[in-house]
Formats: C-alpha cells, sequence, structure tokens
C-alpha cells in the first residue's frame, strides 16, 4: 500500500563508527509498528530518493517513528510503500 506524507521529525538513534540508525516521523503514517518497506522522495535536483524502512516503533509519547540508516529532512514530501508481512 502507498500513500503520501511529509517527514516531520528525524532523530539521531544510534551510532557506531560510520553506520547510523536514525528515527523518521512522518504526518500522516500507514505504517504500523513493526512494519517495513521504502519512502521515496525527490530532490531538488530531481535525484530520486530511496530510503528503506527497516522497523517501526512508538516512543514513550506516543509517536510513532520509521527507523532508516538515511534520514531525509524534515518537511521532505516522501511517497511510502508498506510492505506485506510473510
Amino acid at each position: 500500500m502507498a500513500f503520501e506524507a511529509v517527514v516531520t521529525d528525524i532523530k539521531l538513534a544510534s551510532q557506531s563508527g560510520l553506520a547510523a540508525v536514525w528515527w523518521m516521523s512522518l504526518d500522516p503514517t500507514q505504517f504500523g509498528l513493526g512494519d517495513t518497506g521504502v519512502l521515496e522522495a525527490e530532490t531538488r535536483t530531481g535525484t530520486k530518493l530511496t530510503i528503506p524502512v527497516q522497523d517501526v516503533l512508538k516512543d514513550e509519547d506516543g509517536v510513532v517513528w520509521q527507523v532508516v540508516e538515511k534520514p531525509l529532512a524534515a518537511g521532505t514530501d516522501v511517497v511510502g510503500t508498506v510492505f506485506p508481512r510473510a
């Protein structure tokens, strides 16, 4: 299932050497806890970006976060696709 959203916030969750894990929140999101999928965006120069969503979690404040290795800036328009669960 594909949906349109906007990145509303990003947080660096952890970093080990060059590897980093980021959390991104979307408005709206169709991702549920534990889902995986992809986020697609287009840069100002027309380059298409595909960001894998590795997991989805909810923090203590109830905010749903998509877990990614490379964040997109807050305010970025995205198309999200949720992968079916096996």
